[in-house]
């Protein structure tokens, strides 16, 4: 660490963190970095970005909840955006309606009513992954059924067309990857990105989405005069972003966490109950959404820390899902613990509306396995897909005992 101090910061400063949170060492194991940006200070500047970070869980949920002072309508990436701005990218009064709009249409009630069709898919999916292959089998887990369910289920449940589905997750990739710096990940994305952009904007047009799902109801909201025309695709478009890779991210970390942990996959097994608890320990333990930043709409003062007016500041949302002060043995998957308190889905008025989707997907996947599987472990190292702003996967492979 350095005992350099930002420029025209008023009050205490904040200590300067010498660390690249985008470099690739810091992509394939982001630990170390957070350990040390939570041990740096309550807020602290990276120099290499001319930005602030926080880490600590007290102040990142803080910050969460202060849109006013810390706003997200300026971007959520390190620089201004260069696209049409969805739910994420707004704040009051402009994320009023789109808000208003999408909590009926995403609520637990209305998810409730897909759970049997969600259990028949989570089902099917291990029917074909898992039948014929004798007492043991050997899967990617990321490849096999991470991957697979959600890009099913939810562009299903949203009237996505089939035709271009697989531009889904390279359109999320390269989305996600402009949170940070210009660096070689969002460099590799360049080269597609007006072919998926332009798939992007078409498939959530009125014309392109089928009769029902959550697109059509989005797009019913105009009708009755709720939401504007042009507010529409972005918003379909927006609740694909969130609820597909992200949920991807976060059913493989589940997996993972119950391959390495073959005692809390005995505990889940032993009580399924425990299945809602499984999934939020396992976003609390690998946090897919790594870090988005904010924008100080005033100076603000964090902890004794004052953030200049107009500074870009950095969320790590790994690094406080993982912080002592509120964790009891932070890096331990445990089944014990209530992780009802973490961030992976945020805090305040931009928490993930497509929550209670990606729960349903988590229960009904595990449900389906607790049925077929008695034992899960590693067969060989796993490899990391690098994303800017996501804890991503490349490969999972798994060995799976069939009970």
């Amino acid at each position: 660490m350095s005992t350099a101090v930002p420029p025209a910061t008023q009050g205490k400063p904040a200590p300067v963190l010498d660390e690249d949170p985008f470099s690739p060492a810091t992509l394939e194991d982001p630990f170390p970095f957070q350990e040390r940006l939570r041990e740096a200070g309550p807020i602290a500047f990276l120099p290499k970005y001319g930005v602030h970070a926080v880490g600590r869980y007290d102040e990142v949920r803080s910050v969460l909840s202060n849109w006013q002072d810390l706003a997200s309508g300026f971007g959520v990436g390190i620089y201004e955006p260069w696209r049409a701005r969805g739910l994420l990218q707004t704040d009051p009064p402009e994320h009023d309606a789109p808000r208003a709009v999408l909590e009926p249409i995403m609520s637990a009630r209305v998810l409730r009513t897909m759970a049997e069709e969600c259990g028949r898919q989570a089902a099917a999916l291990l029917d074909q992954v898992l039948d014929g292959a004798g007492p043991t089998v050997d899967i990617d887990g990321y490849q096999d059924i991470a991957s697979v369910f959600p890009t099913n289920f939810f562009p299903n449940a949203s009237g996505i067309s089939e035709e271009g589905r697989e531009n889904l997750l390279p359109y999320a990739d390269m989305v996600f990857n402009t949170v940070g710096p210009r660096n070689d990940l969002v460099k590799e994305g360049e080269c597609r990105r007006e072919e998926l952009g332009a798939w992007a904007a078409s498939s959530c047009q009125r014309e392109s989405l089928k009769p029902e799902g959550f697109g059509a109801d989005i797009w019913a909201a105009v009708d009755r005069g709720d939401l504007l025309a042009e507010q529409a695709p972005i918003l379909v478009l927006s609740l694909l972003n969130a609820g597909v890779d992200t949920t991807i991210y976060g059913l493989a970390a589940l997996l993972y966490a119950l391959a390495t942990h073959p005692d809390q996959w005995a505990a889940l097994r032993d009580n399924p109950g425990l299945a809602r608890v499984a999934f939020d320990e396992a976003l609390r333990w690998e946090s897919p959404v790594q870090v988005l930043f904010r924008k100080s709409t005033t100076d603000v003062t964090i902890s004794g820390i004052t953030i200049p007016e107009g500074e870009r500041l950095l969320i790590s949302y790994g690094a406080a899902n993982r912080d002592p002060r509120r964790w009891q043995n932070p890096d331990l998957f445990d089944l014990t613990r209530d992780p009802s308190g973490h961030l992976a889905f945020g805090m305040g008025i931009h928490q993930c509306v497509g929550q209670h989707a990606a729960r349903l997907q988590a229960e009904s996947l595990l449900k389906a396995m607790i049925e077929r599987v008695e034992h899960i472990e590693l067969a060989a190292p796993i490899h990391r897909h690098h994303n800017n702003a996501l804890r991503g996967w490349g490969s999972m492979p798994l060995r799976i005992r069939l009970a």
